[in-house]
């Protein structure tokens, strides 16, 4: 057992077990605190809660280890979830049973869907959340999560062993040590450190060392990995300032009510936790050349943006989009922060001026003319970690048996890091157990399409979700994101409940019954035009017309559909998502089929798995360009599929690959079927012997 505190990377240095002296936060509070976990989570943010339950309902007994237990669940930035591209990782995540679309459906002020006025494979979930609220009922499901401790401490170091032959890695991960001294072992390690890596808040000229306001940052575990000798980076962030509600003139801007009725996040809840009427409004305003010239004239003043460390492409500071789009009016919107809360949060006005002149910034938009700042805006730069040193299991390829998630990968939103924080608890759990860690590929989610992108093209940006990311939008619906992932979920790895698997087995036995009655019941176009003459059916049809084609048609819904003919229809509408999702269903029913072949020719070149442990930079059997094998040994793609995403790999190195894998598959079987040839020989002649 060793330590990097402190040391070179090839130095060791020894610890003592020491009893944990801080508390136990979960219900059995008289159970005798351990020093021994399966698993321990390093942070208590988006990705860490998701982390610590998934691995507690895969039946790992786990510690979440965070600076504060009450800044579990704490929305740093934005007081939103979902939008494109993050409202189908929330429904992906709600599919293997993690927390956040539940909480959201319990807190949130505001539901909308974004997209409306395209297809429903792109459409996206979205909610005002009430902060307090989120934090409040986020911070009584991890409380009171079984098998879950949660203990406050910081983590300075990790505890390091021999590695496992039969896995690559230079050395094993076996536990973490506390800033006390004390030690914590463990089978398997998360980490979800956020921006707390060496983090330092910017406003105007002024730097304060932190992952968050009022929060210190972690530099001793950033020591540690950085001597382990991981590629480290830097990226930077911000956050727009709080502005008091009461100061603000409401009265002459636009204002956006939320959707009647409220779609929820979570497939297992029908409504949210509010009425639409009881739900608060949001507003929008513009920026202004008055506030370009205000921003221009005070660049000298602002250390953040003239940092070359990148930020984030698509949330950029106000100061970015004035320089990177000059002469135009930016959105800014005025959203809510809670029910009770008298501050508003300005999406879209990111800034790290000094505080004086964020505030004449501020004075110089329509109804915020006599606003007050409560909060300044404030940047924040922090240490992320190369993703192509991780597996799609999350597992780094240095250290056998630690996890990274969240935006110590790169990633920037609540809704990425949930989504990597559910993928890295699972399978730090299935470590544990040795069992074949869970993947999911670019074809089954965007969870897998986010993850590819990491672990194969790497991010020198903040990285955040978006539909146009994912090839096979149309199969990767919100809608159908518990029958892509809740089987599998429950199957292989045990990370969802009972009462969701059985949900979810109703749901998909409906709609292929739908469906089948959908596609028997056929009329000659003329009968339809009579039935349904809102439609735009052509009578000229020869053909007769199945229900589920004349579903298809835009002016048409289920509800019409059972209206027209009621028997066998009318229990189908009695399910507003059922319905909802037979009309999805006959939407994309012809171009599903084609993509379908698509996913299949992908899932082919992802069923041909290269060897963990080939060497790149000497292997013989196989012609590579040096480049190309630099690139190979460094991100260590597991299959073809995914080392044919990798930048600078060409089509012919791809090639020459496949046909290194086929040689190699082939050599396997011959080794393996070798004895059995040899057995079969003497048994012939054994039995040619009892004929004789």
């Amino acid at each position: 057992m060793f330590s990097l505190r402190g040391c070179g990377p090839c130095v060791a240095a020894s610890f003592t077990k020491k009893h944990l002296p801080l508390l136990r936060f979960i219900g059995d509070s008289a159970a005798p605190l351990s020093t021994n976990f399966d698993v321990v989570v390093i942070g208590g943010g988006h990705a860490g809660t998701e982390a610590a339950a998934a691995a507690a309902r895969c039946g790992s007994r786990t510690l979440l280890l965070t600076h504060r237990v009450d800044t579990i669940g704490q929305m740093s930035c934005n007081p939103s979830f979902g939008g494109i591209g993050k409202g189908h990782l929330m429904r992906e995540v709600d599919a293997l049973d993690g927390l956040c679309s539940r909480i959201c459906d319990q807190s949130g002020v505001h539901y909308k869907v974004l997209n409306r006025r395209k297809g429903p494979a792109v459409w996206g979930l979205r909610a005002q959340i009430d902060r307090k609220l989120y934090k409040q009922n986020m911070q009584k499901e991890i409380l009171n999560t079984p098998l879950l401790t949660v203990q406050e401490g910081a983590v300075e170091d990790l505890i390091l062993t021999e590695p496992e032959p039969e896995h690559t890695g230079k050395c094993r991960v076996s536990g973490v040590v506390l800033a006390d001294g004390s030690t914590v072992h463990a089978e398997s390690v998360v980490l979800t450190t956020g921006t707390f890596l060496r983090g330092v808040i910017v406003i105007g000229l002024e730097t304060h060392p932190a992952g968050r306001l009022g929060d210190q940052p972690s530099i001793g575990l950033a020591q540690t990995l950085e001597k382990l000798g991981f590629v480290v980076g830097r990226l930077k962030t911000g956050t727009p300032p709080r502005i008091a509600k009461e100061s603000i003139n409401f009265s002459i801007l636009n204002k956006q009510t939320p959707d009647n009725p409220s779609i929820p996040f979570s497939f297992i809840n029908e409504t949210v936790w509010i009425k639409p009427e009881d739900q608060l409004p949001c507003y929008l305003t513009h920026t202004n050349p008055r506030v370009d010239e205000i921003v221009l004239e005070n660049l000298h003043l602002n250390s953040h943006i003239k940092e070359t460390t990148r930020g984030p492409r698509y949330c950029p500071s106000i100061e970015s989009k004035v320089l990177r789009f000059p002469n135009r009016l930016h959105q800014i919107w005025l959203e809510p922060e809670g029910m009770d809360s008298d501050l508003i949060y300005p999406q879209g006005l990111s800034v790290t001026l000094p505080a004086e002149l964020q505030e004449k910034m501020i004075t110089c938009i329509k109804g915020l003319e006599k606003a007050k700042m409560i909060q300044p805006g404030y940047g924040v730069q922090y240490d992320y970690l190369d993703p192509r040193q991780i597996t799609p299991s999350l597992e780094t390829h240095l250290v056998q048996r630690l996890f990274f998630a969240g935006q110590i990968n790169g990633t920037t939103g609540y809704e990425e890091a949930a989504a990597q924080g559910v993928i890295a608890g699972i399978n730090a759990s299935l470590r544990v157990k040795r069992k074949p860690p869970f993947v999911i590929s670019r074809t089954e989610g965007y969870i897998g399409v986010l993850i590819d992108d990491l672990t194969t093209l790497g991010t020198n940006e903040p990285y955040r979700m978006f539909t146009s990311r994912a090839e096979f939008r149309l199969s990767l619906r919100p809608d159908n994101a518990d029958s892509r992932l809740t089987f599998r979920g429950y199957k292989e790895v045990g990370c969802v409940s009972q009462q969701r698997y059985e949900r979810a087995s109703r749901m998909k036995t409906s709609l292929e019954e739908g469906i089948s009655v959908l596609k028997s019941i056929e009329f000659s176009s003329s009968k339809w035009k009579k039935l349904i003459p809102e439609a735009s059916i052509s009578i000229g049809k020869s053909l007769p017309l199945r229900a589920l084609d004349v579903l298809k048609y835009e002016e048409v819904d289920m509800k019409l559909l059972a209206k027209a003919v009621p028997e066998p229809l009318k229990k189908y509408i009695k399910c507003r998502e059922l319905a909802e999702r037979l009309k999805i269903e006959a939407t994309y029913e012809s171009v599903l089929f084609h993509q379908q072949q698509q996913i299949k020719e992908v899932q082919r070149d992802e069923a041909l798995q290269l060897p963990k442990d080939l060497d790149y930079l000497t292997l013989r059997d196989v012609s590579l360009s040096y480049e190309v094998r630099e690139k190979l040994q460094f991100s260590r793609p597991e299959t073809i599929g995914a080392a044919s995403r990798i930048p600078g790999v060409t089509p012919a190195a791809i090639i020459n690959l496949l046909r290194f894998v086929k040689t190699s598959q082939q050599r396997q079987m011959a080794v393996h079927e070798l004895p059995r040839t040899d057995q079969s020989l003497c048994d012939t002649d054994r039995l040619e012997e009892r004929q004789l």
